[in-house]
């Protein structure tokens, strides 16, 4: 058994019960399927009068003999009303019991798919959440490496893939092969000679099918990595569509595009061959086995005398009605191909290990009391090493300034801090307790971050400003954006904090996105705050009332600023300059000045990128 189907069993638990009762009424299904085509018998009799006449009603005589039993009361009530009624009323009993069985199949196959519907949907729902936790819960590192439109690709079209094939297994091991095994113990009743026949085709179509559907699987796979691409140039080419267009690169991207889709179109094309010629392969080869019974059947009745007419017909029935079960097993194992590639890809995801962690009874921690501390930090993203053997104390109540030029490691400490990246070496302790040992969430209750890039949701402003603290009210959101100077063209919006900012807040200027990011995190209100670049994305006018508000947001917490420009970093209480990663001067700025070292080439330069 496939390794991934076995995955997929702890997702069915909860709908076990819609798998008893999938199991149970596909099973009457294939057990009325074969009694529907009996009934047939006793109506072809009745029409050509040959009709076994049974004079006294049959005894019961226990569950062993019931078959033969209800063979005898059925031919005893056509003949008792033959005798009394006429065979018109003969007919109608045997016409009627034909609609009764054939309505119970169809009844019993409703049944069925009812159940497999509320377990399929069920399991979808339930892979689609354990697929967007997991998704949600991987570090920021996982999406370096990896494209989001093919994670995006694995969440909603392989785990769909997964629920159309997968539960086809239920219809493949139970429904079809019962309904064929079902009409296979009647034919072999009614001939023996005719079934024996009929069994040396099975196989042969059987080899010849799956030899076909031999490759699908690789090449649903790549079909489904493919798609995966494809996703990702969407997702890419609407992110930065003002740079696709500014730089005139539209024809490179809707060649990228054209060739992923070319790919795509051969690789949709072979699999879509193959599943089609399922079908009519199968086709071919029942009906190749009904015209050989029709010649050989045919000499056993007319010849040989051996068999009877109105048998035959019923025989040839229940052969015909192996064909679509047969069809469907073909048509299903291919699909379980499909799924079982979906299926890798969506375990992919899901068995990624999440290396950070909060560990088993991890410190909580709602207050901030000394002391922040770096020891002998060493870190790389890849190869190259960003910060090395990088040592920083930063006390309660001061604003720490790290300046330094582009690729010197400063932005590195803020992913350090808030464990989006855990150190390859060295340790990051606050108050004394190492943040490794601390629960995940309540550290990042104790930080809040306002990045280079304004990230905003596209919901109103109300909600992008209360994602720290959902339960705020609004004048606490409207005295947030006070402080962030933004309130003054929230007002002036249609419906104030209740307006929609669009897809990543592009309704608005790139200043007022990032005073709406400021009012986020004083709304927060963390005793740390990390400014990465904060103000960098402000005109001058808006920077000046903007500066004001972070630093009366500032004089009650301990700051991290990065690289802002002049005038924050010269009222800081510490300024540390880094280089390739290391910190070469940290004072006031006066005594950095006085220094003439790196920090007064920037300065002179003002350059704090």
């Amino acid at each position: 058994m496939d390794k991934n189907l076995i995955k997929l069993f702890p997702y069915t638990k909860p709908y076990k019960s819609h798998i008893i009762w999938n199991v149970t009424y596909n099973v009457l299904y294939a057990l009325f399927s074969t009694i529907s085509m009996l009934t047939l018998l006793p109506m072809l009799e009745v029409l050509f009068g040959k009709n076994k006449v049974i004079e006294n009603a049959p005894v019961y005589e226990g569950i062993g003999g019931i078959m033969r039993f209800g063979k005898e009361y059925l031919y005893y009530q056509i003949s008792e009303l033959s005798k009394g009624s006429g065979p018109q009323f003969a007919l109608l009993l045997v016409v009627t019991l034909v609609i009764t069985t054939f309505l119970l199949k169809n009844l019993f196959n409703y049944l069925a798919s009812y159940h497999i519907m509320h377990l399929k949907n069920g399991v979808l729902r339930d892979l689609r959440k354990t697929m967007y936790d997991k998704i949600i819960e991987l570090p920021i590192s996982y999406y370096s490496e990896k494209r989001k439109g093919d994670v995006m690709a694995r969440m909603l079209g392989d785990v769909g893939e997964v629920q159309n094939s997968f539960f086809s297994i239920l219809e493949l091991v139970i429904k079809e092969p019962l309904t064929i095994v079902f009409a296979l113990i009647t034919m072999f009743v009614i001939s023996a000679k005719l079934t024996m026949f009929v069994l040396i085709f099975i196989p042969i179509s059987g080899f010849i099918i799956s030899k076909i559907g031999k490759s699908l699987k690789a090449k649903s796979l790549k079909a489904q990595n493919e798609g995966g691409y494809l996703i990702s140039i969407v997702e890419e080419s609407l992110s930065g569509l003002k740079v696709v267009k500014s730089y005139n690169a539209e024809t490179t991207f809707k060649n990228r595009f054209n060739e992923s889709i070319t790919r795509l179109l051969k690789l949709s094309n072979s699999i879509g061959n193959k599943n089609n010629l399922a079908s009519p392969l199968s086709e071919f080869m029942g009906i190749t086995t009904i015209a050989t019974l029709l010649w050989y059947g045919g000499n056993l009745v007319l010849v040989d005398k051996t068999l009877d007419g109105s048998a035959f017909i019923v025989y040839l029935t229940l052969a015909y009605n192996i064909l679509t079960p047969a069809k469907a097993i073909s048509k299903a194992s291919y699909s379980v191909k499909n799924g079982l590639a979906a299926a890798q890809r969506v375990f992919e995801v899901l068995e990624v290990e999440n290396e950070i962690t909060s560990k088993v009874n991890a410190v909580e921690k709602d207050t901030f009391e000394t002391a922040i501390s770096l020891q002998n930090v060493n870190f790389k993203y890849e190869e190259e090493a960003v910060l090395k053997d990088f040592s920083l104390e930063v006390k309660k109540g001061q604003t720490v300034a790290l300046v330094g030029q582009s690729g010197s490691g400063k932005s590195t400490i803020a992913n350090l801090l808030t464990r989006f990246y855990d150190v390859n070496e060295g340790s990051i302790v606050i108050d004394g307790v190492n943040i490794k040992d601390m629960n995940l969430h309540s550290l990042r209750s104790l930080m809040g971050l306002v990045t280079q890039d304004s990230i905003l949701f596209n919901d109103t402003i109300k909600a992008n400003i209360a994602l720290g603290k959902i339960d705020a009210t609004d004048e606490e959101i409207i005295e947030a954006l006070k402080i962030a100077n933004a309130y003054e063209f929230v007002q002036d919006l249609p419906m104030g904090i209740d307006t929609n900012i669009g897809d990543s807040g592009n309704k608005l200027s790139g200043g007022q996105k990032q005073r709406l990011s400021i009012a986020r995190a004083v709304l927060k209100n963390p005793p740390i705050m990390i400014l990465d670049e904060a103000t960098s994305a402000l005109d001058t006018e808006s920077e000046k009332f903007v500066q004001v508000a972070l630093e009366n947001m500032m004089q009650n917490r301990t700051s991290i600023v990065i690289a802002h420009r002049l005038s924050t970093i010269q009222k800081a209480d510490k300024i540390v300059v880094m280089k390739k990663g290391k910190i070469v001067e940290q004072g006031t700025h006066e005594e950095l000045i006085a220094l003439n070292g790196n920090y007064n080439k920037l300065v002179t330069m003002q350059s704090f990128e």
